[in-house]
């Protein structure tokens, strides 16, 4: 007799996910990132890795890369789309590590990545969420 087996949700499956966790973020916060681009990858680039310090593929959830809106200026032309990345594998080891709810902890990236297009440091972050 087979065992049911849960499979990991694929690349297509899990930005499904990211933009139904994106439509549950406030309003407020939504409208100032319609135009930048969420993208869900299996690992972050070797150049981003060493460029982040970071040794281990798994070490890195999510990624903003553009100009936060706190340093962006109406008169310069933008030079790409600002965009969030989602890394699925180590999402998906992270949240068999803890056992939460897929679901929460995509959100909780993309939260975290928007926070960075904000201007937010990853201290700032800290800082807020463990004020809430």
């Amino acid at each position: 007799m087979a065992k049911n087996k849960i499979l990991p949700p694929g690349l297509a499956e899990m930005e499904a996910m990211a933009k139904a966790q994106l439509k549950t973020i406030p309003e407020a916060l939504r409208r100032h990132v319609a135009d930048v681009a969420i993208r869900v990858v299996d690992f972050a680039d070797e150049d981003t890795l060493a460029e982040m310090g970071i040794g281990d593929p798994f070490g890195l959830l999510g990624l903003y890369r553009g100009v936060s809106l706190d340093r962006k200026s109406l008169i310069d032309a933008p030079a790409d789309v600002d965009m969030i990345f989602l890394y699925r594998r180590p999402i998906l080891d992270y949240w068999c590590e803890t056992d939460e709810d897929l679901a929460h902890v995509v959100r909780h990236v993309l939260i975290h990545e928007i926070g960075h297009h904000f201007g937010f440091s990853d201290e700032d972050m800290h800082r807020i969420e463990t004020q809430a």
